[in-house]
């Protein structure tokens, strides 16, 4: 076992090598070539790369070259050929099969998915705030419950499962050497909008229970939480949902079972949580666990999670959270401003009500989570 002062060493080295793979991603880069970088000699800095990152380097030069080319595609003035070419790939058939194994879409098909993403919204949100104070921002990718593809029944319904996406991602950061030693980990905070919302209540400790939910949901009480536009995407093999348990399979029943296990995080230290969701899923020992800083924002106007069913419940059953309401906001409002030509097609999501200015709402919604992650997670 090394000790924290050599450990702090080597990975100062390592992140000078990442950083000089980043320079140049798309250069010959050997072991020799790293090593000296490192000033280690190649079989040392082998070693003790693979000890402290968990790949090898010509693993993480081929990951950091198509994790760039990657965000190169977003560009619609790049082409495929090019961003293969810069990235250190000579043949496009090579390129194509390694970005596919890493992304799991060709080029293509991520380049044409990117430009549909990013067509109905323009505009600044709090993620982009944030990084602009200084923060390392990093979003989760939920299988089955994501705008980039098909939604599914699990992915959808299995709701307590995202804070486990959540926190691989954190551990991912945190072991990767060139953001890793750059976090504070006393200084870490998760945010979550809608279902994300939900999520990070999660990660500071809240428990599910699941059975009050279905009961909700049954209830002449039901209201439109339990019927979400998203569900409409829902599809799977058969593309029928099950109308039993009986037609659930043995992976999502045991899901199930443990929905109300608790998914605490100790590596988050505040969160905030925007329009939460599945309010009715809490009940009076939900949060008997939670500990750190909460904040909780929603709009007043919000019908798709009713605010007296969702934060206001969620906020008398935590009342040391911070609440605020936004006057005239909806659920959707706290999402990206929409591109003129779209709002028509788009109008559930993009129109807001009378006198509502969505892009204030995202500026006063960026500097609230501003100012309550420097005040919980204060610098040192």
């Amino acid at each position: 076992m090394l000790k924290p002062s050599t450990e702090r060493d080597y990975r100062r080295r390592i992140a000078r090598v990442v950083e000089a793979i980043l320079l140049e991603p798309g250069a010959h880069h050997t072991l020799e070539s790293l090593a000296a970088v490192a000033h280690l000699s190649p079989f040392h800095f082998h070693r003790v790369y693979r000890a402290l990152t968990g790949e090898s380097v010509v693993e993480t030069v081929q990951r950091l070259r198509l994790a760039q080319a990657a965000q190169r595609l977003t560009d619609a003035a790049a082409s495929v050929t090019t961003v293969a070419h810069d990235a250190g790939y000579n043949r496009p058939q090579t390129f194509a099969r390694a970005f596919r194994g890493f992304t799991g879409v060709s080029p293509s098909e991520f380049k044409a998915r990117q430009k549909r993403l990013a067509a109905p919204c323009t505009g600044r949100t709090a993620d982009a705030a944030l990084a602009a104070q200084g923060y390392i921002v990093a979003g989760a990718n939920h299988p089955g419950n994501t705008a980039a593809a098909p939604m599914t029944r699990d992915g959808f319904m299995l709701w307590w499962e995202r804070a486990t996406d959540a926190s691989e991602v954190l551990d991912g950061v945190l072991a990767d050497p060139m953001l890793g030693p750059h976090v504070d980990r006393e200084r870490i905070g998760a945010a979550g909008f809608s279902l994300g919302g939900y999520t990070v209540l999660e990660l500071a400790g809240a428990r599910t229970n699941l059975q009050a939910f279905e009961r909700f949901c049954t209830s002449p009480q039901a209201d439109a939480i339990c019927h979400p536009p998203e569900a409409a995407r829902i599809s799977d093999a058969s593309g029928v949902a099950p109308l039993t348990l009986d037609d659930l399979s043995p992976e999502t029943r045991a899901s199930r079972a443990r929905s109300g296990a608790s998914y605490r995080d100790p590596g988050v230290k505040a969160v905030s949580a925007i329009a939460p969701a599945l309010g009715e899923a809490f009940d009076s020992a939900s949060f008997a666990d939670v500990t750190i800083p909460v904040s909780l924002l929603a709009g007043e106007a919000d019908v798709t999670a009713p605010v007296a069913t969702n934060i206001h419940r969620i906020a008398g059953l935590l009342p040391k959270a911070h609440v605020e309401m936004m006057p005239g906001a909806s659920h959707y409002t706290f999402l990206d401003t929409c591109l003129a030509d779209v709002v028509a097609h788009l109008a559930g999501i993009c129109q807001d009500g009378p006198g509502v200015d969505r892009d204030a709402v995202h500026a006063l919604a960026a500097d609230r989570a501003i100012r309550f992650f420097a005040a919980t997670l204060p610098a040192r």
